[in-house]
């Protein structure tokens, strides 16, 4: 039963949400580099990701919502896909745009660039498609686990990730704001493994296991190229102008040549780092120099301390070499 207590409880509480909103809505002026308000609508983020399933569809059809596909009505069903796709991205890249013009004066047409380049973007699809075919077969070549392709394309996450970044690639090579950089960190949130889309990756490419890989905005990676999970191929530092600020235009991340296998949790910063062609990098290397090509890393075997049963603890020497399986 409620009590006159409860009551002026509950009026208190009542008062309150006003004071608490007010102050809230003060921070919107002082800190208004974290708002967007406005009638200039930002792209939605659930569009885009509803966009990345539709382009999936088109990628690896009959793997997705859509089954009983076959050459008989494939062409319709990619039609469809095709011809809405269009409309939506130019809504969202366009809106991009307009983002990005906020604080210039900018009187460009965003919905018929955005239209141009929409169409430029879905003519890369069919040679698309045949990277990520390589990039299957890699992984398929990769694994002595995997049992068929189509394992492979359901359950890989470095096939995922790779998939969306190979898309968000050429939004970026296009020159789109924002959308790209939405498509890689909800690919990051799925599978644990970030991928810049401005990183310039080769062809073959296969990550395994993943969780855990950061690749950097400069990367450049050549063909064949394997990564276990945890590898960061990052920034060794940030070059500043004279007033201080970070300069964005230059490579802060390391150049992996063709046929490099890096191990899990091998670190490689630097611009100025590139690991040599047909190279091995063991796990938990720190790297920040050039290695030559057919160079082999590792770092040197720990000793490890035993206590067993009954015994005190001693130190034993553990002397056997890692065999890696190239």
């Amino acid at each position: 039963m409620s009590t006159d207590s409860d009551s002026q409880t509950r009026n208190s509480h009542a008062e309150a949400i006003p004071a608490i909103t007010a102050r809230i809505v003060a921070t919107y002026e002082e800190c208004g580099r974290i708002h967007h308000l406005g009638h200039s609508p930002l792209p939605s983020y659930r569009e885009v990701v509803d966009i990345l399933a539709d382009l999936r569809e088109i990628l690896y059809p009959g793997y997705g919502r859509r089954q009983n596909l076959h050459l008989g009505n494939v062409a319709f069903h990619v039609g469809d896909l095709v011809d809405g796709l269009h409309g939506r991205l130019t809504q969202q890249i366009a809106r991009a745009f307009r983002h990005d013009c906020l604080d210039r004066d900018d009187a460009t047409d965003h919905e018929s660039r955005a239209a141009g380049i929409t169409l430029r973007f879905l003519e890369t699809l069919p040679a698309l498609r045949h990277t990520l075919a390589e990039d299957v077969q890699a992984a398929y070549d990769g694994d002595p686990a995997a049992k068929s392709l189509g394992e492979i394309v359901f359950c890989y996450p470095g096939v995922a990730a790779v998939t969306v970044y190979r898309l968000a690639h050429e939004l970026h090579r296009l020159g789109v704001p924002l959308i790209p950089r939405i498509m890689t960190e909800y690919a990051k949130g799925k599978t644990g493994i970030d991928i810049h889309p401005g990183a310039r990756i080769g062809r073959r490419f296969f990550i395994d296991h993943g969780t855990g890989v950061v690749i950097g905005e400069t990367t450049r990676i050549g063909d064949g190229v394997k990564l276990y999970q945890g590898v960061t191929l990052g920034a060794l530092s940030f070059p500043r102008d004279e007033f201080g600020q970070i300069v964005r235009d230059v490579q802060r991340h390391p150049t992996i040549e063709d046929e490099v296998v890096i191990y899990a949790n091998a670190t490689i910063l630097g611009g100025k780092t590139v690991i040599g062609h047909h190279s091995v990098i063991g796990s938990s290397a720190w790297i920040t120099r050039s290695v030559a090509p057919y160079t082999q890393v590792t770092i040197e075997d720990p000793r490890l301390r035993f206590r067993e049963a009954g015994d005190s603890l001693a130190d034993i020497d553990y002397a056997r070499r890692i065999n890696y399986q190239i």
